[in-house]
């Protein structure tokens, strides 16, 4: 047995809520010596730059979670053409929705409709588009962008377990991004719907927005769907949430994206181009 399959197995009888709540309450900690030590343990452990960041002083965050979803400079991440990255991380799979489905991994897919919470109906929007998935490593940047300009039209909170995200995980946890608790965020955008899914992970304390703040997790364990009586739209580029510690994003299209020369498991950046929708590729010839 491989040590990554391994570390897949051992998880499936953690209790996942309980111990991504105790982290989560740790991570708020704002005692001054020990908030401290664990930033600057996380900073050594995982070497972040923090020359990118807003405050570039470890001592100066008040906390943990807030040094883990510390702003850029201004002008760090400059945006690129059509589709860009919602956060900096890997790469890790990308490409056609072909018959409602999406890669997760070599040998391992997943269905649309299971990513939305088991709603065929709108999964039918997306069963011929294209989707992306960027995997936020623990020394990433934490707050997610827009990849399109987009107008929110709901939110739905999806209960699950709490798999850890990372490479080992997702090959060997089958249909891993729909069984975890995750934000499911519906826009409408002027090439169709888009919706941005925020996939949580083992001890990841929670996942906000900007318009709501921290949404997941929700006390009730079932799916639970979030209106706005006001529309919000968001600009490309503009923050739209954040992780409090690591995870995943999984972004799906209705219309078809003409990716750029890309790699699965490369770097990338928020802001960096992906590619351009069908749109806008027969705009531009």
């Amino acid at each position: 047995m491989t040590p990554s399959k391994l570390f897949a197995l051992v998880q499936y009888p953690l209790p996942h809520h309980l111990l991504s709540r105790l982290v989560g309450r740790l991570a708020d900690c704002r005692v001054t010596a020990v908030k401290n030590l664990a930033i600057r343990a996380f900073i050594r452990r995982f070497r972040v730059d923090m020359s990118e960041a807003q405050q570039p002083e470890p001592s100066a965050y008040p906390s943990f979670n807030e040094f883990f979803t510390r702003p850029l400079k201004e002008g760090a991440r400059p945006l690129g053409q059509g589709v860009v990255s919602p956060a900096d991380g890997t790469l890790s799979q990308f490409g056609a929705i072909a018959q409602g489905r999406l890669i997760q991994a070599k040998g391992h897919e997943f269905t649309i409709g299971d990513l939305l919470g088991g709603d065929d109906s709108t999964a039918a929007s997306y069963r011929h588009g294209s989707f992306a998935t960027v995997y936020l490593s623990p020394r990433d940047y934490h707050r997610v962008h827009m990849p399109l300009t987009g107008t929110l039209r709901e939110v739905v909170y999806v209960p699950g377990r709490l798999f850890s995200v990372n490479h080992a995980t997702t090959q060997h946890v089958s249909g891993l991004f729909a069984r975890n608790e995750r934000l499911v965020c519906h826009f409408d955008t002027e090439h169709g719907p888009m919706v941005m899914v925020l996939v949580g992970a083992m001890i990841v304390a929670g996942i906000e927005t900007v318009w709501a703040g921290q949404i997941a997790p929700l006390p009730r364990h079932a799916v639970q769907r979030l209106g706005f009586d006001t529309p919000i739209t968001l600009e490309k580029g503009a923050e739209m949430g954040r992780f409090k510690l690591g995870s995943t994003v999984v972004m799906a299209f209705s219309d078809s994206v003409a990716f750029d020369a890309l790699e699965a498991g490369g770097k990338v950046q928020m802001g960096q181009s992906l590619g351009e929708t069908s749109g806008e590729a027969q705009t531009a010839d």
